[in-house]
């Protein structure tokens, strides 16, 4: 089983990044044979989306073939998103609007949102109501929020009682998210969610 999980956060250092890694830690411990694969998008690499990226040898395409051939060999997929304005960051939606059916369509992703303080709840209602539409990818019910960012998954112990609940509560969905990618791998493999007449959702 191979999982990407998605940095989406611009800042170097950021929190965001430093979750996603502990998180790809708990996937590969919980399941033998699971890998993981971080795309981080510190630093916002990729230019803001427009309709040459339809283009086969447009510039745009050639910057995101990399990206779109690391979701397109996922399973599942986790993405992080700090709270930014009560908003996701503006690159993780560019980079939800690059990505395809063909590459993310019908696969599992898990939101975990992220605040340094209290909040975190938004990013998760954002990606639920927006970023999937097109490509089909399928959020699950599940979703984690790591507030007060900075005590939380540090070292090998619970900082405290709160980390330790999330700790428990972060294995038990990403434990869902790779029953969900066993599950819908089989729909994949089925074609019936893949109709040429129907591409995009409604």
């Amino acid at each position: 089983m191979r999982v990407t999980l998605i940095s989406g956060s611009h800042r170097q250092q950021s929190q965001s990044a430093r979750v996603a890694v502990y998180l790809a830690a708990r996937l590969s411990a919980l399941e033998a044979g699971t890998t993981t694969d971080i795309i981080d998008l510190v630093g916002n690499p990729l230019p803001l989306w427009d309709e040459s990226a339809w283009q086969p040898d447009s510039g745009l395409t050639k910057q995101w073939a990399p990206y779109g051939e690391r979701l397109a060999a996922a399973e599942g997929l986790v993405v992080v998103a700090p709270e930014w304005h009560g908003m996701v960051p503006s690159g993780l939606k560019n980079f939800l609007l690059f990505a395809s059916g063909r590459e993310v369509g019908h696969k599992p992703a898990l939101i975990v949102g992220v605040s340094s303080s209290r909040g975190g709840a938004y990013p998760v209602n954002e990606l639920r109501t927006s970023g999937y539409k097109n490509n089909r990818l399928c959020f699950i019910p599940e979703h984690l929020i790591v507030r007060d960012a900075e005590t939380m998954f540090v070292g090998d112990a619970p900082s405290g009682k709160d980390d330790a609940y999330l700790r428990g509560r972060a294995d038990f969905a990403l434990r869902g998210l790779l029953a969900y990618a066993q599950a819908l791998k089989a729909m994949r493999d089925s074609h019936v969610l893949f109709d040429k007449q129907y591409p995009y959702g409604m």
